[in-house]
């Protein structure tokens, strides 16, 4: 769905939970879906905007109107979410001429909303985003909930185990990072919560096909700000 122009997504259509190496906007014209991902879960229908950052996952249930969506690229400043724009059908005209345009329309009129699904999944996935740290057994005793069964149904909800959700939670926060960074890699790790470098180099190169040593030199070349 990264892809710039409309998408068509048939009745009762399923995309398991899929990654995105590059940000994008996603303006819903028609139908709706549920979208489960990084950001959380919750019910899109038109005039809703969902807002994806980069190397983001997530999964869509399309519903029995299946779902019409302008998708558009990323505008900078505007941050990973949901909301809503008034006036989606001058977006969508917009795109047939200026895909850029159509995104500053739409940022320019983007109202941010917290219009998510708040059962369980979801404050554990809000809480994993929030401290990648986070002990999952311990979080499910608190709320009276069986670890096991816990593992399931947050599956069941983001297409992931809690344990791989909070890995890429952790992983994105390094890749953020990792930009600015003027330590060595093995700090890096430590600072993250990584066990140490080894790990966060198969974590980062799982999640975006290079080594972060790779994607340090690719942001430095792209600054053209020399590193001592």
């Amino acid at each position: 769905m990264s892809a710039v122009g409309f998408g068509r997504h048939a009745a009762d259509e399923r995309l398991p939970r899929h990654r995105h190496a590059h940000g994008y906007i996603a303006v819903v014209l028609g139908g709706g879906y549920e979208e489960a991902g990084d950001e959380g879960r919750f019910a899109v229908r038109p005039g809703m905007v969902v807002v994806h950052g980069c190397w983001t996952a997530h999964l869509d249930r399309f519903g029995a109107r299946g779902a019409e969506v302008l998708n558009l690229p990323l505008v900078p400043g505007l941050a990973p979410g949901v909301g809503t724009i008034d006036d989606p059908d001058t977006a969508a005209r917009l795109a047939e001429r200026d895909p850029r345009a159509a995104a500053a329309f739409v940022a320019e009129w983007f109202c941010a909303s917290d219009d998510r699904h708040t059962d369980w999944p979801d404050r554990l996935a809000a809480a994993l985003g929030a401290d990648p740290d986070l002990a999952i057994t311990p979080w499910a005793r608190a709320v009276g909930l069986d670890p096991a069964s816990v593992s399931r149904g947050f599956a069941r909800a983001y297409g992931t185990s809690p344990k791989r959700f909070r890995l890429e939670a952790r992983t994105r926060r390094a890749l953020a990072a990792l930009p600015g960074w003027r330590g060595t890699l093995a700090d890096l790790a430590a600072d993250q919560g990584f066990a140490d470098q080894a790990h966060l180099a198969r974590a980062v190169a799982a999640m975006t096909g290079l080594p972060p040593v790779r994607l340090r030199a690719k942001s430095v070349q792209a600054s053209g700000v020399p590193r001592g």
